[in-house]
């Protein structure tokens, strides 16, 4: 049984031979109607290697969930083997009818972790070396902290802004009561985790390299998402002190995030991986232009 970073490891060192096929759960193979895309060869840009995981969801222009993991994944140079399957499929696949699933390939390759925190700190143990969590005991805290009020909040952001990269909003765009609260709220958040490392980093005579809590973590790869739907649906930063619009611009200018996006571009390419429901929620509303960014697009505020 392996029980933490260092025995698995060891067991990553050990690869499969050539000759020998992994046998994975049928619900695990891909999908036929969606097949691993073109646009999946070109996620995997940042390293080379035999993928030691597997993980399946929907395609991430549209999934925040899935798109939080394969960020990390991105970002780390965790080898992986990228399968989407289209959302109406994904029942088929999953035993909680829930995406994303991360099986370990080199591993346990019968094991799946749902759920993208459990699959984020389950990389986090397996790649100790790597620094997922900030290395500081109190600011791995506060990331922790963070990253579950995103996991189990923002109800009103998340139900009703679906995620959706490449969509712009223009216009006159209704944010609720509460919507308007959820949003101060997070950027509240975001204020507080800068000022909080920016103290902490300075009492340790550490680097802040200026993402949420220091480096770049799992706490900003879920939250990045987020900065998609204040794009897309151009909601309001009228309370955004300049910590958090720091923060804002250094993630989109990130190189790693920077051709994450082209992916998502790319994955609109293709009709397969469309969501109805998730494009045009206004139609109908005169008082509401859709319509799609520029690649080229900058953060500038």
């Amino acid at each position: 049984m392996v029980k933490g970073g260092e025995d698995w490891q060891h067991v990553e060192a050990t690869k499969t031979p050539a000759n020998e096929e992994l046998q994975l759960p049928q619900r695990l193979q891909v999908d036929k109607h969606a097949p691993m895309m073109e646009g999946s060869k070109t996620i995997t840009f940042s390293f080379e290697g035999e993928p030691k995981v597997q993980l399946l969801g929907t395609y991430t222009r549209y999934s925040s969930w899935t798109a939080r993991v394969v960020t990390v994944l991105e970002y780390f140079r965790i080898p992986y083997r990228p399968v989407y399957v289209q959302l109406a499929n994904v029942k088929q696949h999953s035993r909680s009818g829930f995406v994303p699933i991360l099986t370990p390939l080199s591993w346990s390759p019968s094991l799946e972790i749902n759920d993208s925190v459990s699959i984020c700190e389950f990389l986090a143990e397996s790649y100790p070396n790597l620094g997922l969590w900030p290395q500081d005991r109190e600011l791995r805290a506060l990331a922790r902290s963070a990253v579950a009020e995103m996991h189990s909040g923002f109800g009103e952001i998340r139900n009703t802004y679906h995620t959706n990269f490449v969509a712009k909003y223009e216009g006159n765009v209704p944010v609720t009561e509460k919507g308007k609260k959820e949003v101060e709220r997070m950027l509240a958040l975001w204020d507080q985790a800068r000022n909080a490392t920016v103290a902490r980093s300075q009492a340790l005579g550490e680097k802040d390299a200026g993402y949420l809590f220091g480096k770049f973590g799992i706490a900003d790869a879920f939250f990045w998402p987020v900065l998609w739907r204040f794009r897309t649906y151009n909601l309001p930063l009228t309370t955004a002190s300049p910590e958090a619009l720091a923060w804002m611009k250094t993630m989109w200018s990130d190189l790693t995030l920077l051709k994450l996006s082209k992916d998502y571009f790319r994955q609109a390419e293709n009709p397969e991986t469309a969501i109805a429901h998730y494009d045009d929620i206004f139609k109908g509303n005169p008082d509401i232009q859709y319509g799609r960014f520029e690649e080229d697009w900058k953060f500038e505020h």
